[in-house]
């Protein structure tokens, strides 16, 4: 049946408002269910990218993006035939070096055995009658690897006694012996060099001990998991003065990085062994000797940071985390963000707008803030490059960072009532705005970097190693993980290499007596000259 339209002519008027009210509130609520619904597409295309996409967040540039070229004949303005010149032009191109291509040499400081290749003798004889003479060798190289070998050393203490007066004619020992040599775990079956060869095994190629468990067994020793975790935790027990002395190094400024992930910890009291419980990091000291120091804790709570931070006066580097918000407040502390943060949060929304019909990111307000971004990593960048450092890297801020900083706040403050606070760009622009007063603390200071990601570099070899051994047994085993992994990053920090560090350490840590010779084995402290094999990390 057909139904005239109704116009407002035909509504009574007392009806006009009520209807005009009721169809305002049904846009309104269609507005509320497009924004929700463009802010849950977002949510979905960001999950996609991060199960199926890059996990690179580097933005490669336009021209360095190859062209792709169509398959089937494409038409001839694709492929514009370059003019000739009328004259042979002289062109000068600039001298340049190319990396050689190809297989590395081995190592010059490795062992080598000579294996001479001969022909027969009847190869020599020359058809001739005479003997053919050697005019040269030509010379490749292979290598080889001996399987671990593990050996037994026989400590042979001498003793001495007098067999003409049998102690009569004094008071003392009647028996003399050799001392038994000082060991860093006293009557342990292991030497510096096995324990040191086990903890970088776990701590450095996160290999748990159950498995280097099962390789001792395949070359004939058993060395039980039980037995290599008291080694772990004695060795913990012996650092506690050297840890003490790299604290103080660390908080001797001028600027600490901090950072922290969640570690498994079992039988820790009045807790399930499913509740998270907290590795924290705390990079610092001088920028030429850095330390790292790693601290277990049951919760993430800002306790923790705090405890490690009193009497710290310096430039203190976060994330956006809340448990660091009593740092702002904090006297004789400066609080640093993160600009990595920042910029992930807007690399999100990038991700999540997807690819439009050239194959290129859409750009939007994402983009723009990331241009930002680039020319703030590029001011720093060309200032390293000068080797500015000091007053002069400050006054580089100053002059060339500070003004684009302004510069991005006002564009900040222009976006952030335009775009719903829910969606991944009204989330990064909050985010920003957040953590503002942090953020430019980097024209305020010359000893900070942009970002925290030293830290978060220092914290990685952690998380690899955790998802291997899942889990810490005890809250004992979690604070000699934590141990271990602060003398090996500490190490590697300074560049040296882990296992040849710890066993120097292992040798001397029991000689040490005073102070100065605790310092003296801190890795920040260490001579290249004094490892006995290959002191740097490659």
């Amino acid at each position: 049946m057909f139904s005239p339209m109704i116009c407002e002519a035909d509504i009574a008027p007392d009806k006009v408002d009520e209807l005009k009210k009721i169809i305002d509130s049904f846009l309104k609520k269609e507005k509320e269910y497009l924004s929700e619904i463009n802010i849950l597409k977002e949510q979905i295309r960001c999950l996609q990218d991060r199960l199926f996409g890059r996990k690179s967040e580097k933005m490669p540039s336009d021209e360095n993006l190859p062209k792709q070229l169509s398959l089937f004949d494409p038409p001839e303005e694709d492929f514009p035939i370059a003019e000739q010149p009328e004259e042979d032009d002289e062109i000068d191109i600039p001298a340049h070096k190319r990396k050689k291509r190809g297989r590395k040499p081995i190592p010059e400081n490795l062992p080598r055995i000579e294996v001479v290749h001969d022909i027969d003798d009847a190869e020599k004889q020359c058809e001739c009658g005479c003997l053919k003479e050697c005019i040269g060798k030509e010379v490749s190289e292979q290598l080889d690897i001996i399987p671990a070998k593990i050996q037994v050393i026989r400590n042979i203490r001498l003793k001495y006694a007098c067999k003409n007066c049998e102690g009569v004619e004094s008071d003392g020992p009647t028996v003399a012996i050799a001392p038994v040599p000082e060991q860093i775990i006293p009557k342990s079956i292991g030497t510096p060099g096995l324990i040191a060869f086990v903890m970088v095994a776990k701590f450095v190629d996160a290999l748990p001990f159950y498995r280097q468990e099962k390789q001792f067994l395949r070359i004939g020793v058993s060395i039980p998991r039980a037995t290599m975790c008291n080694w772990a935790q004695k060795i913990a027990e012996s650092c506690e003065i050297l840890l003490a002395i790299l604290k103080k190094e660390v908080l001797s400024g001028p600027l600490i990085r901090i950072d922290e992930t969640p570690v498994q910890v079992h039988k820790e009291p009045g807790r399930k062994n499913t509740t998270k419980s907290y590795m924290w990091i705390f990079r610092g000291g001088p920028p030429e000797r850095p330390g790292i120091i790693f601290e277990y804790h049951a919760t993430r709570g800002g306790d923790a940071a705090a405890a490690f931070l009193q009497g710290y006066t310096g430039v203190v580097q976060t994330d956006g985390y809340s448990g660091y918000d009593f740092l702002d407040n904090k006297a004789g502390i400066s609080h640093m963000g993160c600009w990595a943060h920042a910029r992930r949060n807007f690399m999100d929304v990038l991700k999540a707008c997807g690819k439009g019909k050239d194959g290129k990111p859409r750009s939007g307000a994402a983009d723009q803030a990331m241009k930002y971004i680039r020319k703030i990593y590029k001011i720093e960048k060309d200032a390293l490059s000068k080797g500015l450092t000091g007053d002069d890297l400050l006054q580089e801020r100053q002059a060339k960072t500070k003004p684009l900083l302004d510069e991005f706040k006002r564009w900040l403050d222009s976006k952030v009532d335009e775009v719903p606070p829910k969606s991944l760009l009204g989330k990064a622009i909050g985010y920003a705005l957040n953590q503002w007063h942090r953020l430019v603390v980097l024209v305020d200071t010359s000893h900070v970097t942009p970002d925290n990601n030293l830290a978060e570099n220092s914290i990685r070899p952690f998380a690899v190693g955790r998802k291997n051994w899942l889990f810490s047994g005890t809250p004992e085993g979690a604070t000699a993980s934590a141990a271990m992994y602060t003398l090996i990053e500490t190490a590697k920090a300074n560049c040296l290499e882990p296992y040849w560090y710890l066993r120097f350490l292992f040798e001397n840590l029991p000689q040490a007596m005073t102070e100065e010779d605790f310092k003296a084995l801190l890795p920040q402290y260490v001579e290249p000259s004094q490892l006995s094999g290959p002191p740097h990390v490659t």
